[in-house]
């Protein structure tokens, strides 16, 4: 059996307002519905959850991360820093940890504003579109990645 891995599930802006904000873009599952439903999918995985408003508090949980260790990847739903945060960029590009980004919606197939964003060159990889699935996904790709076998 695979020895215990955190993995770091980051949220950023408006990611709270899952299931009430534009359900028939995102779905009607809250936050804590994804959220624990991953945590029952992966029982062999350690998880730490964090979603905020604040893209600083976003940079600082990406630094601590790395800074405290014994985390094996990042699952990061940026929300709409995707689009614009070059301080996002800056903060995946300074840390060894893969960070996968993940969207609930298909971002390309999106208003044009929404169709770019500047973390997924400095990102390991992104899945966008499948909803709450995204995120499942974007585990299932941290656990295929070599840097995380077990030690």
């Amino acid at each position: 059996m695979m020895s215990a891995m955190t993995i770091l599930v980051l949220n950023g802006p408006n990611l709270s307002r899952l299931g009430k904000r534009e359900p028939e873009v995102y779905g009607r599952q809250t936050l804590d519905d994804i959220n624990r439903e991953l945590a029952a999918s992966f029982p062999e995985l350690s998880f730490d959850f964090f979603q905020t408003e604040s893209e600083g508090a976003l940079l600082e949980k990406l630094f601590n991360c790395e800074d405290k260790g014994g985390y094996r990847g990042v699952v990061l739903n940026a929300g709409a820093l995707t689009h614009y945060s070059i301080a996002l960029r800056d903060a995946i590009s300074a840390i060894t940890i893969p960070v996968v980004e993940v969207h609930l919606s298909n971002i390309y197939a999106r208003e044009e504003f929404r169709r770019k964003s500047v973390i997924s060159e400095v990102c390991a990889g992104v899945i966008s579109g499948f909803g709450a699935n995204s995120y499942h996904l974007g585990v299932r790709a941290l656990l295929g990645m070599t840097s995380l076998e077990p030690d």
